[in-house]
């Protein structure tokens, strides 16, 4: 194999990773909300959907972290990135690791993988037991091209919750389709 070959498979693994992981976190959102796919509502930049008060309200308002982490959340899931960015950030609590690992989570999809694996280590290092993180930082290494780095990351996630968990699983199908060589149960 010649090594424009070598490369165009290598782009190719790559690229199916992350269709793969675009793909499971859809599912995974849809499960997670159970099976609720609706995308979020639309609101103008500066405010955000309120469940609580049934429309949109400015960012800044009174609406609490958890509103906005879950709105930010779905906004992710759903690919409405750097809306989710805003609204995320609006959160009072920077320092809770959901809302660090889905404003990462943005910046990845976004194609800024570093500032993304940035956020997913700020979510780590305060949680280093949230493998949702774990699996994402791995998902974001795989982008990145570093498979060993997104091993690690799944040995990590083993050790705390085993093979048979959703984040191992999910992980280990994107290192699979990049061509990395890890057990699935």
């Amino acid at each position: 194999m010649t090594k424009t070959q070598t490369v165009s498979v290598r782009t190719f693994a790559i690229a199916l990773a992350l269709s793969v992981s675009a793909l499971f976190a859809f599912v995974q959102f849809a499960n997670a909300a159970g099976g609720d796919s609706d995308p979020p509502k639309s609101c103008p930049s500066g405010y955000v959907w309120s469940n609580s008060k049934g429309k949109c309200v400015r960012i800044n308002s009174s609406v609490d972290d958890e509103e906005l982490y879950d709105q930010g959340e779905k906004l992710a899931l759903h690919g409405y990135y750097e809306r989710a960015i805003e609204v995320l950030k609006a959160s009072s609590n920077q320092n809770d690791p959901r809302v660090l690992n889905y404003i990462g989570y943005s910046f990845r999809k976004l194609g800024q993988l570093d500032t993304g694996i940035r956020y997913y280590a700020k979510a780590l290092a305060i949680d280093p037991n949230y493998v949702r993180a774990r699996e994402y930082l791995g998902e974001g290494y795989v982008a990145a091209g570093k498979l060993a780095e997104a091993e690690g990351q799944l040995v990590e996630i083993e050790k705390r919750c085993g093979t048979g968990c959703e984040e191992y699983q999910l992980l280990a199908q994107v290192i699979t389709a990049a061509g990395g060589d890890v057990r699935i149960n």
